[in-house]
């Protein structure tokens, strides 16, 4: 039983060499230009096209006949010599004349048909050869018509491929503008124009963000290497002036700590999630108002928060900070007095967060800039503010797959939507009234 098994696995193993064998043999074999693929398979498409067409015209021309050649005597009445008469269509037997011996015209018929068949037989045999001297030449011809066509069929394809190579990170705002008739070609150009667009979009994105980082990181340390010079240089420094110089670089370490954290949260929002699970932005927002209500109340600032529970897949660390920075931002850009209304409801399968609140003047054309890294409606130096916290938001909603959307109030203020997919579990429709709570600011 073991010898058994032993070898028919040897026999399998053995076979999945010769497929893998045939496999790359037959990788090795197929040519690697797409021309000389295009131009052999027109060709062998003609030549198979041929060769059933000269059958299908063989097998008509060489349909057997039903006709009779007979040969038979006419006496003449005037007593001449009887006459041979061979006559096609006619049974044997069936002629007019009387006397006809039968074995001289069976000796007739007989000659007469093996002769017949010898015409035939050469005449298929002359239509064979012909037809496969005709076949060839044609087939040489269209192997070298097929080459020329394939050459003016890629011949968009090399001008793409050569408008790609082309442009590289120096030049990527040139297009490759493919003029001519809506194809398959100029879709695929419109379609790598459009990846440019966007690869533009975001080298230029990646360069700003770049440049403020660096503008971000360097003021600190510029301020850090000041400070420290100023306490190696001065040599009358009390310990009173010592402290206070280490006090401000724990602050300003403190600030590059922060700064760092929220660089790294863009970057894994940026990156998106590698799991995801069912949170409930209710208790999410609940979560968040416990810790930020202090800060609120610090502002002089009312939070009005009133949610329906709204389950949607995510992560939770990522949406408390989305719902953390959303609400820190409004409480912050506000008005003494002010309030942040946060609602959820859910809408069309999508539960949609929403995050108002009153505030100073926001112009039009800046309310999609706020959502860029490090852009701020007042720049304040040490105001623990790096402008990374709208961005964050976006991102998040982008790693979540959700639709943002912002716009100014007239009175003042910002108002941002973001709608996530909806989870309904089963059929149960989470109905309720809304949860309202308020904080009233303290004075």
């Amino acid at each position: 039983m073991a010898t058994t098994l032993v070898t028919r696995a040897r026999t399998r193993l053995r076979r999945s060499a010769a497929v893998v064998r045939a496999r790359a043999l037959l990788r090795r074999l197929t040519p690697r230009r797409a021309r000389v693929r295009f131009a052999l398979l027109f060709g062998l498409l003609f030549i198979a096209s041929g060769a059933v067409l000269l059958s299908i015209t063989y097998l008509l021309v060489n349909r057997p006949t039903h006709n009779v050649v007979t040969a038979f005597h006419v006496a003449p009445q005037d007593g001449s010599q009887p006459r041979t008469i061979i006559r096609p269509g006619s049974e044997p037997g069936s002629g007019p004349g009387s006397g006809s011996p039968p074995d001289v015209t069976d000796w007739l018929n007989d000659q007469l048909s093996k002769q017949t068949a010898k015409m035939h037989d050469a005449q298929m045999h002359e239509l064979l050869v012909q037809s496969g001297i005709a076949l060839t030449i044609m087939a040489a011809i269209s192997v070298v018509l097929s080459w020329l066509l394939a050459r003016r069929v890629l011949k968009p394809m090399r001008t793409l491929t050569a408008g790609i190579c082309r442009i590289s990170a120096s030049n990527v705002h040139e297009r490759l503008a493919v003029e001519g008739p809506r194809d398959e070609v100029s879709e695929l150009a419109d379609s790598v124009d459009g990846l440019l667009e966007r690869l533009e979009a975001a080298l230029e994105s990646h360069k700003r963000f770049v440049a403020n980082a660096a503008h971000e990181l360097r003021t600190p340390l510029t301020v850090e290497r000041a400070l420290l010079e100023e306490s190696l240089l001065d040599r009358d420094a009390t310990v009173e002036a010592f402290r206070e110089n280490f006090e401000r670089l724990l602050r300003i370490s403190t600030h590059q700590g922060a700064l760092l954290e929220s660089l790294l949260t863009l970057a894994v929002s940026e990156r998106g999630m590698d799991r995801t699970e069912p949170v409930d932005l209710a208790e999410v927002i609940e979560s968040v108002l416990l810790t930020q209500l202090p800060d609120t109340q610090r502002h002089g600032v009312r939070i009005v928060d009133r949610t329906e529970p709204a389950t949607v897949a995510g992560d939770t660390a990522l949406l408390e900070r989305l719902v953390a920075n959303l609400a820190h931002n409004a409480a912050y850009y506000n008005v003494p007095d002010g309030s942040v209304d946060i609602t959820v409801r859910r809408h069309d399968r999508r539960a949609v967060l929403t995050v108002s609140n009153t505030g100073p003047e926001v112009p039009k054309d800046r309310v999609d800039q706020l959502f860029e890294p490090f852009q701020r409606m007042h720049r304040t130096a040490g105001d623990g503010h790096h402008g990374l916290g709208l961005s964050i938001v976006r991102a998040i909603a982008a790693a979540h797959d959700a639709t943002l959307t912002a716009h100014a109030r007239p009175e003042g203020g910002l108002v941002v939507d973001i709608s996530f997919p909806l989870i309904v579990k089963g059929t149960e429709r989470h109905e309720g009234r809304p949860q309202i709570r308020a904080a009233a600011a303290s004075k």
